[in-house]
């Protein structure tokens, strides 16, 4: 087997330090720009078709983390969390970010000339607001289900394309940024705990979001307190979960 990289074993000790941690230090220093450092590296994450369907709340001021952490069920992570973090999913800006990468294309690209070029316009220009359309009752969602059925039926082709399965498409980005986030945290020496435990139409009301926008997770971090790991981590075995055909 050969031998890992220094890089590779730099980011292999920060994965398997990474734990959610439930009880952060009080006392212990605290550098708030290293919250703003992992959003901006979150940012940097992988997402569906790079529309950037995200935003990302922190709650930095007492007052602010004690009603959160009030509508996160009064949970120890978010209760002593020396900030917390919304992420939160806004399939609803999908006009505004496909207007955004057509325009940043036009001025990459100019008249596009080659195939490559006039195909990924195209993408953004035709398909992706036929991706992401969906009329109040649903029609045109089944309309597209139906489509990419029959299509199917003789070559490979995408099979989500109704409100839910673009629901679920936006949440998954916010997700990967998350991880992201939590990651860098951990290389810049501090802990998080992502929680789902949570009042979202509240915290919806607080951060005053429209009602389409959706709460993915909220992430408590911080400096780790003794006690805040409450087991040993535990896996299911890997020849249980990883397959190769």
């Amino acid at each position: 087997m050969a031998k890992m990289s220094e890089r590779a074993e730099v980011f292999n000790r920060i994965v398997d330090e990474r734990r959610s941690v439930r009880i952060y230090d009080q006392q212990a220093d605290f550098d708030p720009e290293a919250v703003q450092r992992s959003i901006e590296r979150a940012i940097l994450s992988p997402n569906s078709s790079n529309m950037q369907l995200w935003e990302f709340y922190r709650i930095r001021s007492e007052e602010a983390r004690e009603k959160i952490s009030w509508m996160c069920m009064n949970q120890k992570a978010a209760k002593t969390a020396r900030e917390l973090v919304v992420f939160v999913a806004r399939k609803d800006l999908w006009r505004t970010r496909q207007r955004a990468l057509v325009k940043e294309m036009k001025q990459v690209y100019g008249e596009p000339k080659t195939k490559g070029a006039k195909r990924a316009l195209n993408y953004y220009e035709s398909l992706i607001p036929k991706y992401y359309y969906n009329d109040p009752f649903g029609v045109w969602g089944f309309i597209k289900k139906c489509i990419y059925f029959f299509v199917g039926l003789n070559r490979p082709m995408v099979r989500h394309g109704n409100a839910t399965d673009v629901r679920i498409s936006v949440h998954k980005s916010a997700a990967l940024a998350a991880q992201t986030f939590m990651l860098s945290m951990k290389a810049e020496g501090y802990d998080t705990c992502p929680m789902e435990g949570m009042d979202s139409l509240r915290i919806k009301k607080f951060l005053k979001l429209p009602r389409k926008a959706e709460v993915t997770m909220v992430i408590g971090c911080g400096p780790a307190a003794e006690g805040g790991i409450y087991s040993e981590r535990f896996r299911i075995p890997n020849d249980e979960v990883i397959f190769e055909v």
